[in-house]
């Protein structure tokens, strides 16, 4: 009987938390607007709430993107994925010194609203944000 309990028990929290991960969140008209004037063609997978900002989640040309637009419809920035071996070759080298156990498992292009742009590495429990030319600027815990 105890089993079944704690069974009863794991399966409500487990359900608790995917409904948590899954809300719907109310997309303001203009943060829509701002994403479908800026990419006519894609449709978005996924709205989440970043603070005060939205993010939308989305494939584009059979590349993984998301936009991040505040609720007034301006867009901050845009992330692009792309392959491990487009990061500058400064980004992979500082990798290899810094983290020599740990390989990078995703790439991304991010662009900020003034054409600024950004690469980000993911490795196994951190996000690594770089500079155009692949100087560090600072590591983000996932």
């Amino acid at each position: 009987m105890k089993s079944f309990v704690i069974l009863i028990a794991f399966a409500l929290v487990s359900n608790l938390a995917f409904a948590q991960k899954k809300q719907k969140i109310e997309v303001p008209p203009e943060v829509k607007k701002a994403f479908a004037t800026r990419f006519p063609d894609a449709k978005v997978e996924e709205w989440q709430k970043e603070g005060d900002y939205f993010e939308a989640e989305f494939e584009l040309n059979d590349i993984e993107h998301s936009v991040l637009i505040d609720a007034k419809g301006d867009i901050l920035e845009v992330e692009e994925e792309i392959k491990v071996k487009q990061l500058p070759s400064a980004i992979s080298a500082y990798v290899a010194k810094n983290y020599p156990k740990q390989k990078i498992k995703e790439a991304a292009k991010i662009t900020n609203a003034a054409g600024v742009v950004s690469y980000e590495a993911e490795l196994k429990s951190k996000d690594l944000l770089f500079d155009a030319t692949g100087n560090f600027l600072k590591e983000d815990k996932l």
